[in-house]
């Protein structure tokens, strides 16, 4: 149970990080929250994968896959780089999970790598994958860290300001209260989420343009507010944390990359208007026009370019003109069928009439 205080604020909280006990096993809000998360981001990611012009059945399977090796990942990466030698004295505890320590970056990779060749192997494009999948993961990021708060770990140094937080935890860093480095990566992911949000939706010019903006993005924030914290890991070589090593390794390739793909304009889903129609994409068809896209068996009709499009509604064009003039043509035809009626009748008329004389 913890007591936080967030006294700039006026605000006082008590924290439990026990959720509720099904028998004798307790479910803590860290996991609630982290799989809170993870649903959040695929169904965001799940919903956009029509826009992105990416298979949702095996978008699917590489989730799934990206999930499994992205927590082996986030162990293995907090294992490799921890100080202290309880892994070595019990190796064993390398499985224990739930007694804590994953790092969010070795998730990424993990899931990153894995989900990647999944996404070859379902023949899918990895660029277009890795835009859903950043959107997802600032989504994932920004929910993970409020984990932290009910934890009361992953906080800063000791400070002054306003949003100061202090609990049982704070106490041995800051009596003054601690900098609430959960709160601003959240926000940060946020803010970046809301954007590149945005960005993907009208300004993207080819596949694997979120992804590095998302790379440049995240590497920024973290390189700075890993630098606030007090409980992360440390390189044994230079007075920097292993999170901000990776962070700043990210940011560089990003920025290489970014310049060197500036001119691509290889686009297989949404984007800037202008070079989706460079790239002959339809836009999602408006209300008005849905129904003229369904066959007489019920069936939708999906466009893969825009002369397709064209030729299509011409083709429905046409055939509607052909029925109209059939139409047309059908009721100038009875009025002769009529007289030809008329006139055998008459005929008989005057048959009768003669065998009568």
């Amino acid at each position: 149970m913890y007591h936080v205080q967030f006294p700039g604020l006026g605000i006082n909280v008590t924290l439990d990080p026990i959720a509720f006990k099904i028998g004798n096993h307790p479910i803590a809000w860290y996991g609630i929250i982290i799989a809170t998360g993870f649903l959040l981001a695929f169904l965001y990611a799940l919903q956009s994968c029509k826009k992105f012009r990416v298979d949702p059945d095996r978008f699917v399977d590489v989730v799934m896959v990206g999930i499994i090796f992205g927590v082996i990942g986030a162990r293995l990466y907090y294992v490799l780089f921890d100080s202290s030698s309880q892994y070595i004295e019990n190796p064993i505890s390398v499985f224990y999970i739930w007694n804590g320590g994953l790092g969010i970056y070795g998730g990424i990779i993990g899931g990153l790598l894995f989900g990647s060749l999944m996404a070859k192997l379902r023949k899918l494009s990895i660029p277009a994958v890795l835009d859903l999948a950043s959107l997802g993961f600032l989504i994932g990021q920004c929910i993970g860290r409020w984990g932290n708060f009910v934890n009361q770990e992953a906080f800063g140094t000791g400070t002054n300001l306003p949003w100061r937080m202090i609990s049982e935890n704070t106490d041995l860093v800051s009596a003054a209260g601690v900098h609430p480095c959960f709160l601003y990566e959240s926000l940060w992911c946020l803010l970046g989420f809301i954007l590149l949000h945005i960005f993907s939706r009208k300004y993207r010019r080819y596949d694997g343009q979120v992804f590095l903006l998302y790379t440049l993005w995240y590497g920024v924030g973290r390189f700075f507010i890993e630098g606030l914290r007090t409980d992360s890991l440390i390189t044994p070589v230079i007075p920097l944390r292993v999170s901000q090593v990776v962070a700043a390794a990210a940011v560089i390739a990003a920025i290489v990359l970014l310049i060197v793909f500036r001119n691509r304009t290889v686009l297989t889903g949404c984007g800037s208007r202008k070079i989706m129609e460079l790239n002959s994409i339809v836009d999602e068809v408006k209300p008005e026009e849905i129904e003229e896209t369904y066959t007489d068996d019920g069936t939708s009709t999906i466009f893969d370019s825009a002369e397709q499009a064209r030729t299509y509604m011409n083709e429905e064009s046409e055939t509607a003109d052909q029925t109209e003039s059939d139409s047309e043509d059908k009721p100038q035809d009875a009025p002769a069928a009529d007289a030809s009626l008329q006139d055998e009748k008459a005929g008989g008329e005057e048959t009768k009439d003669g065998e009568a004389d």
